[in-house]
């Protein structure tokens, strides 16, 4: 059957339907299926290119021919595509313009590296715009796997998704314990140091050694980092401000400390 002859779903109690909305309301749901949900063109065309093959598509006839063209791409790869009555796709949407294509994905299939150097750690960032910006500038600077402490935000909840702008499908995204995350950097080749930014104290950035295999730790926006964290991390890093503002927004924060990473070992 090819995509055309297919009947669209207009029914709002389609088990395709209520999978996607359970999707998109709840974490639980999410963790325990590996599913999560993207919406639009320029995601979907980031998963595909990059090797992911979504569960399922569902889209409208408010489709553009871009997103019909990636609609064809899945099925062809194997994966379930249905049309929709549009008011029903539109009413499902996360989004507040929606494009008129959903996708079902699989939970990051990207494991993680056997040797690092450069890895970050999220710990308590609850707002998901700060975890998208994170999460893009990550992969913008090279991290080579980001583990998420239990306490932040899902990093595959639809805002999240949204604006990581496709960043979930360059590196890995791994949901770990503290006690976890200490041992996988212990046990790399070269241990890596684990440095936590910190507004009240330790080493300016600016002087700090980030050339040396790194474990980057962000804490979260209002309490910053856990106390099991805090007592355990090897350094503390700051940001010098010198216009005496008492802290920088979560995403702000990491962006300057990972590219600082990136500045001090260009020419390693």
């Amino acid at each position: 059957m090819t995509l055309s002859d297919r009947d669209p779903i207009t029914s709002s109690k389609n088990q395709h339907i209520q999978l996607v909305r359970e999707l998109l309301a709840k974490k639980s749901a999410r963790e325990s299926r590996g599913l999560f949900i993207l919406e639009g063109v320029r995601l979907a065309e980031e998963a595909l290119s990059n090797g992911f093959t979504p569960q399922l598509v569902l889209y409208s006839d408010s489709c553009s021919s871009r997103g019909l063209d990636l609609v064809k791409q899945a099925s062809e790869a194997g994966c379930a595509a249905y049309p929709v009555k549009r008011d029903i796709l539109d009413a499902l949407s996360d989004t507040e313009t929606t494009q008129g294509l959903l996708m079902v994905m699989h939970v990051s299939p990207l494991s993680m590296p056997a040797s690092m150097d450069f890895m970050l750690v999220i710990d308590q960032v609850r707002d998901p715009g700060n975890m998208g910006t994170i999460l893009r500038s990550a992969v913008a600077a090279g991290v080579q796997a980001v583990c998420c402490t239990p306490g932040s935000v899902d990093a595959w909840s639809p805002k999240v998704v949204r604006s990581g702008m496709g960043a979930h499908f360059h590196t890995p995204i791994l949901n770990k314990g503290w006690e976890e995350i200490r041992t996988i950097c212990k046990n790399q080749e070269k241990p890596l140091t684990i440095c936590l930014a910190e507004s009240g104290g330790g080493t300016s950035l600016w002087e700090a050694d980030l050339k040396q295999p790194l474990a980057l730790v962000i804490g979260g926006e209002a309490d910053g980092a856990t106390p099991e964290v805090k007592e355990s991390v090897d350094h503390y890093l700051n940001i010098p401000m010198p216009g005496g503002f008492e802290s920088l927004n979560a995403g702000v924060a990491a962006s300057i400390l990972l590219f600082e990473v990136v500045r001090q070992r260009k020419h390693l």
